[in-house]
């Protein structure tokens, strides 16, 4: 995929920050791609979460359902799913010296009105706790109606730093 990938927007944290919105987001490319590299939160232990975003704001509402398959170091592998809820979501993540999240978002139908926005996920995680966890899957926001952008946020407290990159793929 070398050369495929065209930068459209850098978010760098370095100090507490409620949210990220990355856009725009528009019918230029099919597929886009999101990086989110060394997030951390103010607060340990608190949840990373991310919705889309239509008219540049975030969509609140209960319309998001993922499946992914979890690994973890302290255990065997795992099947984790919600049906209607108000954003999708990673695991916790600790404040602790290394206890960061990690993920590729790729972004398909977003600027499509008649469609749902989906995407597929792997993301990273060291919980508060010092667990590694990783993820794999798909998400959809199941509204048929063009999405701009997407808001990364913590469940609980600020974002403390992270570097947040959206591409879009050469068609």
């Amino acid at each position: 995929m070398a050369g495929s990938l065209i930068k459209i927007e850098e978010v760098v944290i370095s100090s507490a920050t409620g949210s990220v919105i990355l856009n725009p987001i528009d019918s230029t490319y099919d597929v886009y791609v999101i990086t989110v590299n060394n997030l951390a939160p103010t607060t340990d232990g608190a949840t990373p979460i991310f919705r889309v975003t239509k008219g540049g704001t975030a969509q609140t509402d209960s319309e998001y359902d993922y499946a992914v398959k979890q690994l973890r170091t302290d255990t065997t592998f795992g099947n984790n799913a919600e049906v209607n809820i108000d954003s999708f979501k990673i695991n916790d993540v600790g404040t602790g010296t290394g206890e960061v999240a990690n993920m590729v978002l790729y972004l398909f139908n977003f600027p499509n009105a008649s469609e749902y926005s989906f995407i597929t996920q792997e993301t990273t995680q060291i919980s508060s706790s010092g667990l590694f966890r990783g993820r794999q899957g798909g998400a959809v926001h199941t509204v048929a109606s063009a999405s701009d952008g997407m808001e990364f946020k913590m469940a609980s407290g600020n974002i403390a730093s992270g570097r947040f990159v959206l591409y879009g793929l050469r068609k």
